[in-house]
This record gives C-alpha cells, sequence and structure tokens, in this order.
C-alpha cells in the first residue's frame, strides 16, 4: 500500500438501513467501525435476521486491531456475535453501549472470549496507526459517540447516529464545542448519518414530547399503558418522571423494556422516585387510575407483551374498556400491517388508542438529525471531502446534493457497499471493489446461515407447494405394489382429473422403466421428477417442488 495512503471501505450500511459495518485501513492495520444486522425483507422467508457479509475483514484477520462502536442499537451491534465467532477481536464502545454488548454476547456464549474495552468521550484510545477520540452526541438511546479518527493522512471523522440536542434528558447534551474545534484542527472526511435527509428543518429534542404526554397523563382516567422502544431510555425516563408527577405506579412488562431499564438505573441513567415502581403481580390491587404500564410490543411484533395483552393473553396486562394505550414510536417500514393489526384488537377492547404524532403536539421525536443539522454539522467541521452513510440509495443521493449545495467540501463522494476508497491530504478516489453482501441467520436452524438456495427453495414452495409421488417398489423383484398415491400441500389440487393424470404418467414412467432402473430409487426418482415437472408446467402452468416417496417392500 502506497505511504500516507488510507483506505475507506463499507461493507454494510450504505444502500440499505442496518448492518452498518465500515473498514479503515492504513497499511497493515484496519479499524471496524460498528457491527450492525438488519431485518429480513418479506422475501427472505424463514430467515430472523440479516448480517454483512465479513469476507474482507477474514482474509485480513491479522490485520484487524478492533471494532468501535459509536452506540447500541441493534443495526449497529446485532451482527457481534457472528463477526467475533470469525475475528476474536477487542470491543470498544461506551459503558451502556457494552452492557447491551454483553447480553449479547452471553446469550451466544462469547462473553468470556471477547475482550470488551470501555470508551468515553474525550479520551484517545490508540489502534495501531489510529488514535480515535469519542465524541458525546445525542440520539434516541443513551450514551452514544461520534468517532474523530487520526490517521497519518488527516481526521477521519465518522458521525454514527446523532441529532443536535442541546437539552437532554440525562444531562449529556450534544457536544457542539468537540466539533467546532474539530473544524478549526482540520477535518479531511466527514461520514454522516443520512437517515432524516428528507426531513427540512430541525429534529425536535427528546423534552419536545413532554407537554403533549403530560396532557394525556392528566387526561387519562383508567390504566394508562406506554409503548417505545426498549432502547429509548430518555422516552421511559419522561414517563417515569410523569407518572410521579401524576400519582401513578410504574409496572414493566416485556422482557425487553425489562433488561433495558434495569440496565439503565445500574447505570444511573433512570432513577425513579423511591416505591414508584411495583412488580407485574402487583397490577391487579392497584387502582387502574393509579397505574402505568410501560410495556414492550411497540412494533406490533406477534408475541410480544402488548400483541398478547392485545388479544386478551397476558397474564398481568389485562387491557379494558377506557384503558388508554399510548404508542411513543415512529412506524418501521414494513411493520404497518402488525401494528394496525395491534391497534384494531386494542379498538375491539374499548381502549383509547393514540398512534399520532399530529397537530396536537409530539409523542415521539426521531433520533435522528434533519437536514439543518446535517448543514450545520458540515459547516461545523468543514470536511475536505464528504462520504454520506447509513442509508438507502436514494438518501445517500440527496445527502450528496445537500452537502454540495453547502459548498464547502471540496469532493463529495457517493459510496456504496464493496466500494474501496483511497484517501491522501489531496485526493480521495475509487480504488477498487472488496466482496461485500449479505449473510442470512436462521435462529432457529442448527446451521445458522441460510443459503440463498434455501431461500428459493423456500419461496417455490410458498408460491407453488409441493407434489409428493408415492411408490411402493418390491427392492428384491423390482416390481411397482399397487397403484402409485398423490398427495400434495400448498398445490391447487380441486382438479381430480389433474391428479389423476399426473398419477397415469408416474404408472407410465415405471411401466417404461426397466426392472433395473425400478430397483435404483435414485433413477426412478429422477425420471419420475423429470416427466411430472414436464406434465405440470404443460398442463397446470405450474412448477411446484416434486419430491417423490419410494417405499421399499
Amino acid at each position: 500500500m502506497a505511504n500516507e495512503k488510507l483506505q475507506i471501505i463499507p461493507l454494510g450500511g450504505l444502500g440499505e438501513f442496518g448492518m452498518n459495518c465500515l473498514a479503515l485501513r492504513y497499511d497493515d492495520d484496519i479499524i471496524v467501525i460498528d457491527a450492525g444486522l438488519m431485518f429480513p425483507e418479506e422475501e427472505l422467508l424463514g430467515v430472523d435476521i440479516v448480517v454483512p457479509d465479513i469476507s474482507y475483514l477474514i482474509e485480513n484477520r491479522d490485520k484487524v486491531r478492533g471494532i468501535i462502536l459509536t452506540h447500541g442499537h441493534e443495526d449497529h451491534i446485532g451482527g457481534l456475535p457472528w463477526i467475533l465467532s470469525e475475528l476474536n477481536v477487542p470491543v470498544y464502545g461506551t459503558e451502556f453501549t457494552l452492557a447491551y454488548v454483553e447480553g449479547k454476547l452471553e446469550e451466544h456464549r462469547l462473553l468470556d472470549d471477547t475482550e470488551l474495552i470501555e470508551i468515553l468521550p474525550g479520551e484517545r484510545i490508540n489502534l495501531g496507526a489510529f488514535s480515535i477520540n469519542p465524541i458525546r452526541v445525542t440520539h434516541s438511546l443513551v450514551d452514544c459517540v461520534a468517532l474523530a479518527i487520526y490517521t497519518p493522512a488527516g481526521i477521519v471523522l465518522h458521525t454514527g447516529d446523532f441529532k443536535i440536542d442541546l437539552s437532554s434528558p440525562d444531562g449529556h447534551p450534544f457536544d457542539l464545542h468537540a466539533f467546532a474545534d474539530l473544524g478549526k484542527q482540520g477535518v479531511l472526511v466527514l461520514l454522516q448519518d443520512s437517515t432524516n435527509v428528507d426531513r427540512p428543518g430541525f429534529t425536535p429534542g427528546e423534552r419536545a414530547v413532554i407537554p403533549r404526554l403530560d396532557d394525556i397523563f392528566a387526561a387519562t382516567k383508567k390504566k394508562l399503558f406506554f409503548s417505545c422502544f426498549s432502547s429509548s431510555i430518555h422516552r421511559m425516563k419522561i414517563a417515569m418522571d410523569l407518572a410521579h408527577k401524576h400519582g401513578r405506579k410504574v409496572a414493566l412488562i416485556g422482557r425487553s423494556i425489562d433488561n433495558s431499564a434495569e440496565i439503565a438505573q445500574d447505570l444511573g441513567y433512570l432513577d425513579p422516585a423511591p416505591g414508584l415502581i411495583i412488580n407485574p403481580g402487583q397490577i391487579r390491587d392497584t387502582p387502574a387510575s393509579k397505574l402505568l404500564i410501560l410495556i414492550s410490543g411497540t412494533q406490533g411484533e406477534p408475541m410480544s407483551a402488548l400483541s398478547r395483552a392485545a388479544v386478551d393473553n397476558h397474564k398481568f396486562a389485562k387491557i379494558d374498556a377506557g384503558d388508554t394505550v399510548l404508542l411513543s414510536s415512529r412506524v418501521i417500514p414494513g411493520n404497518e400491517k402488525a401494528i394496525y393489526r395491534v391497534i384494531d384488537h386494542l379498538e375491539r377492547r374499548d381502549a383509547r388508542v393514540i398512534h399520532d404524532d399530529g397537530t396536537n403536539g409530539l409523542i415521539h421525536v426521531s433520533g435522528h438529525g434533519s437536514q439543518e443539522e446535517l448543514r450545520m454539522m458540515i459547516n461545523l467541521v468543514r470536511p475536505k471531502f464528504f462520504i454520506p452513510v447509513h442509508g438507502d440509495y436514494r438518501h445517500l443521493k440527496r445527502h450528496v446534493e445537500l452537502a454540495t449545495a453547502t459548498g464547502i467540501p471540496e469532493k463529495v463522494i457517493l459510496m456504496e457497499d464493496g466500494d474501496v476508497l483511497t484517501v491522501d491530504r489531496n485526493s480521495a478516489e475509487k480504488t477498487g471493489k472488496v466482496t461485500t453482501g449479505r449473510v442470512c441467520i436462521d435462529n432457529n436452524s442448527t446451521a445458522d446461515v441460510v443459503e440463498d438456495t434455501i431461500i428459493r427453495d423456500r419461496k417455490h414452495l410458498g408460491e407453488d407447494g409441493v407434489f409428493l409421488p408415492i411408490i411402493a417398489i418390491n427392492r428384491r423383484t423390482g416390481q411397482v405394489e399397487g397403484t402409485p398415491e398423490i398427495t400434495t400441500r400448498g398445490f391447487a389440487a380441486d382438479d381430480p382429473e389433474l391428479l389423476r393424470n399426473a398419477r397415469d404418467i408416474v404408472v407410465r414412467t415405471l411401466e417404461t422403466s426397466s426392472n433395473e432402473e425400478r430397483r435404483d430409487y435414485g433413477v426412478m426418482k429422477d425420471k419420475i421428477r423429470g416427466d411430472l415437472k414436464r406434465f405440470l408446467q404443460k398442463n397446470a402452468n405450474r412448477k411446484p417442488l416434486i419430491m417423490p416417496i419410494i417405499l421399499e417392500l
């Protein structure tokens, strides 16, 4: 590698939301920023999560110095178990982020073998050719950082997920001064979050939800169910503070909410008043007008506490007529059907459902900066080169346009996963491509990784069904015993004549085969499969999965 050359290589998160993972390489040193997952699209049948292909890191495993995490959301830490099963490298993150990581690694039995190292905003860490300074940013989660990475070529600033909130409920505001100071030092490359590039103006701070939520608390006469993302510690703190103000006890329902609240209390981000929190078993003994129930399931997840409570199938959370259910979150694209199905169930119970953040005030705010904040960051740090990260292609393209319009970066570069950008003090050019892609994980499978062929088979089964011809053959003589039967699953078999003709095809295939062929079950299955495939394609215009079953007699 040429002297004074830095390589920036996104492995995930540029061209999709999720799977955030980016490698920086200088000479024989590589650092990795974030290790996220993505939840699958509908066509990835039976897949639980999707993680980035890290072939490049595996090929260069001896050069990888560590993984640095910007914050604890799943799209930034969720891929760690799979990456760490291939690469045994240290993981760096803030205290709260590592608390989430610990639980995840313990679940995958990787905790004892992984070195977790805490980082603090303003305190540098050195990894090979890189010196990294974490900078406090605000987001919808606590303890988040941007990373100012000092390299021999210059400073690279990775914003992570951020918005500019100067009055954060946890008392740790966005560190404007640190970014202004970076601007004075001179930033070579700025990599900036693109999530809200379509939104004009500024993103409201977390406290912007308090007035409307306060009104809802005051107006609610019965039980108040409050659902938010389990990682929204700010929102949980606001809800608990309002519960205390309005004389309500707080019960936590749902494993994810419970876990997050426990971590947040241990680390001092939640400090509920004495006696405020009750355990779920005390709900039935507390007057409805004195209850706030923090419940998980804001995205309509089928087995979540809220989904089960909505169909009256939860041990502790019972939703009665007149209760209020508040969904303090955004709808993640793709979850609309599930969320509205839960809302329908709640409406059937005559609950009052509040799920919009419309004209009466806000019940939810985003954790990502809008256009004016993105412009402000560019103006603060005045980078020489600019690269948008985190988003679909259209978001990256809009972000390129926004950055270009500021007139500050000398060069704005639109990158995608796998692109290799080679940078020195005077130039930034794409110089190649590395292997990237997605790895599909099925948590219920012993193999874990789901190959593309398996997904194709699942799609095939879902669309055209399965066709099962069952034949009994005497192994000794090669003679067929009885008449073949045909069973179907997921195949529109309401045409008896089609099934009769299909059976005749099987009989003809068997009759025209020699005794030797009939005794070779592999050969017979292939012949039956081929003849049936041609028949069904011609007569039913369908391509079911054909699985001949031969019973040996």
